[in-house]
């Protein structure tokens, strides 16, 4: 019994060793004595032991490789993209994925080198950016046809980053900074012109309402003095005397509104009763002469057209 113990606890361990278990979404190679046995998928197994033993595990779900890839563009940039590839392992070729490839990452990233490197440089950088679409499809394609073969399915590639140099980038925002603020400067151009017509117009409808409201002002000044003549000339004062009259009396009302005004400049003008009564014969010594000019001017006018 002491000599079947130590036998007894070595079977059980052994015994234990052959069962192992497979996660969800994961595979499993099985080796026998060195050579490809089987591939087993989640669940409970029993392997043979010391002569099964588990080679490598691969999962079945989908993983995601970024590669950053700096190449140049048809207008001599520097730009590095950054490519997603979304790949899973293919159920039915598990033994490819895990005996033809040694290191699947560098596979792929050699492909995307190659696909980016040959597709960006036949682009302007500002194409880069809108054609980043075409770019992804270009790399998927290639990959797709390359490690199909090897039991890999590429599900996704996505250029997730367009990142130009340093300096480039300052640049182009610089261009879009100074475009804003030309179309900034054409706007205030505007606005200001239209102000200043505007301003102009209503400068022009003042002058014009102005005007008229003078014009209306001396109509009924001179309706006024009309009036004004005709009450004179019911008491016997004929038309020159009232002309002259009216002046005077003006000249006097002018006097007394400067008089009142606390603020008027200082104007000198003849207010005495002589300079009145001078004022007043030189009206009419004047009134009376543009009258005898008015009359031999008609005179001369009627003699010219009996002639004729």
């Amino acid at each position: 019994m002491i000599f079947l113990a130590p036998i007894i606890f070595f079977g059980i361990i052994i015994l234990f060793t052959g069962f192992f278990i497979v996660k969800q979404q994961t595979a499993v190679a099985i080796e026998r004595f060195g050579k490809f046995h089987s591939i087993r998928n989640s669940g409970l197994h029993l392997k043979i032991p010391i002569v099964d033993r588990i080679a490598g595990r691969l999962s079945l779900k989908i993983q995601q490789l970024d590669v950053i890839v700096e190449t140049k563009t048809l207008d001599d940039v520097f730009v590095k993209l950054k490519i997603s590839v979304q790949y899973v392992v293919i159920r039915t070729k598990v033994y490819e994925a895990f005996y033809q490839l040694e290191y699947p990452h560098e596979q792929i990233t050699s492909y995307v080198f190659d696909v980016v490197r040959a597709e960006v440089p036949k682009m302007k950088l500002d194409d880069v950016f809108v054609k980043k679409d075409d770019i992804a499809i270009a790399v998927k394609t290639e990959l797709q046809d390359a490690m199909l073969d090897y039991g890999f399915d590429i599900i996704k590639t996505l250029v997730t980053d367009i990142d130009p140099d340093a300096q480039v980038k300052a640049a182009m925002n610089r261009i879009n900074a100074s475009e804003r603020e030309k179309i900034a400067a054409q706007f205030e151009g505007d606005a200001a012109r239209i102000l200043i017509v505007e301003k102009a117009k209503a400068e022009a409808e003042s002058k014009r309402l102005q005007g008229q409201g003078i014009a209306d002002q001396r109509r009924e000044i001179a309706r006024g003095l009309e009036e004004s003549v005709e009450v004179l000339n019911k008491v016997g004062i004929n038309s020159q005397e009232a002309s002259a009259l009216i002046v005077v009396t003006q000249h006097y009302d002018t006097l007394q509104s400067i008089g009142e005004e606390t603020n008027s400049n200082l104007i000198l003008l003849p207010n005495s009763p002589q300079a009145g009564s001078d004022m007043l014969n030189n009206m009419v010594a004047s009134f009376t002469a543009s009258n005898q000019i008015g009359e031999a001017m008609k005179r001369k006018r009627k003699e010219d057209s009996g002639e004729a």
